[in-house]
């Protein structure tokens, strides 16, 4: 059983964003499962190891699984471990690089896994979604009948000119309590609770990036406190959005059917919310005990997958596409050969 070390550039200042925390929520996880570090490779800390300084101090394999998932990074970073264990976190997708063959992907959306099962498909792969932090289950009020003061709540952030510049005015036109929250907040839950319907939409977001949505929590916080949701569907998002059973699809269509959709909501919540049974069961995949199961179960794999490597197994390796596209183009070719000699000799 291989101890473990999260990558990450560091954990203040420019590098707190949501990739952080869930690398610091699943760090904090594993920790129960076997010993768990967090390592710096750009900034140094007190209290953190240091990347470079830990390979300077320990020769190839060394005794821990290393986890990389910083977005750009992750190829220098799978360089500078070269023959050492180590698996990809993979959150968003879309960046481009290739992975080292038999290099194995730790995929928190089945968006993000099927990308890797068609880029690197004979790499050991796992699905392990993000959890919700305890907070969203233990106080988010799924309650029904309350009266909350906000009708529409939207976060600035990755929101789309669409409802900022267009949906928002709108629905203000029509009397709601529109709330557009920037900035830093004490308390989203209690933020969340206070809303009736919560706008999502961060499909322009990512596509004028060129990566993906990677998993999305910010809807299941919204369901997790009892709001009626309306959401984009992009890349991870359709992993647990269900339209028009989980959650509603915002940008459908026209603007007029957004605006009577979403007041209809904040008039009857209750009428657009999932049903109890529906929300308890994708809520409990998303909570830290089912998390932990499926790191659990992953590690376990991959522990082994490094043994056989470790003992000079020979990993397997994807065609180059270069060569499938050509050896296709030959058989297309030998096939017009076999129909033209038959129609000849007939």
């Amino acid at each position: 059983m291989r101890p473990l070390r999260f990558l990450v550039p560091g954990t203040t200042g420019r590098f707190r964003c949501g990739g952080l925390q869930v690398e610091l929520q699943t760090a904090r996880l594993t920790a129960d499962l076997r010993p768990t570090q967090l390592v710096t490779y750009r900034q140094r800390q007190a209290g953190l190891p240091f990347l470079a300084d830990l390979l300077k101090g320990e020769a190839a394999p060394g005794p821990a699984l290393w986890i990389v998932s910083w977005g750009f990074d992750v190829p220098q970073l799978l360089r500078q471990l070269g023959g050492r264990p180590v698996a990809y976190h993979a959150h968003s997708s879309g960046y481009g690089f290739d992975l080292p063959p038999a290099t194995p992907v730790l995929a928190v959306s089945r968006n993000t896994l099927g990308y890797w099962g068609d880029r690197s498909p004979r790499s050991p792969l796992f699905l392990v979604p993000n959890a919700l932090e305890p907070q969203w289950l233990e106080r988010g009020d799924r309650a029904r009948a309350r009266r909350r003061p906000i009708d529409v709540l939207v976060q600035r952030r990755k929101c789309s000119a669409y409802v900022l510049q267009t949906l928002v005015p709108a629905l203000r036109a029509r009397g709601l309590q529109v709330l557009v929250q920037d900035g830093w907040v004490e308390d989203l839950v209690d933020l969340f609770n206070s809303a009736a319907v919560v706008l999502y939409d961060s499909a322009d977001y990512w596509r004028g990036r060129g990566v993906s949505e990677g998993f999305g929590l910010p809807p299941l916080e919204a369901l997790a406190c009892g709001c009626v949701l309306f959401s984009s569907l992009n890349h991870a998002l359709a992993d647990s959005l269900d339209p028009g059973r989980l959650g509603h699809q915002i940008g459908a269509g026209t603007l007029e059917a957004d605006l009577e959709a979403i007041t209809a909501a904040a008039a009857e919540p209750a009428a657009w919310l999932p049903a109890p049974e529906a929300l308890a069961g994708l809520l409990a995949s998303g909570s830290e005990a089912a998390l932990i199961e499926r790191w659990r179960g992953a590690l376990a794999a991959i522990d082994r997958h490094w043994d056989w490597l470790e003992q000079g197994c020979r990993p397997l390796a994807s065609e180059p596409l270069w060569q499938q596209r050509w050896r296709q183009r030959l058989e297309r070719l030998g096939k017009l050969k076999r129909l033209w000699a038959q129609r000849q000799g007939t």
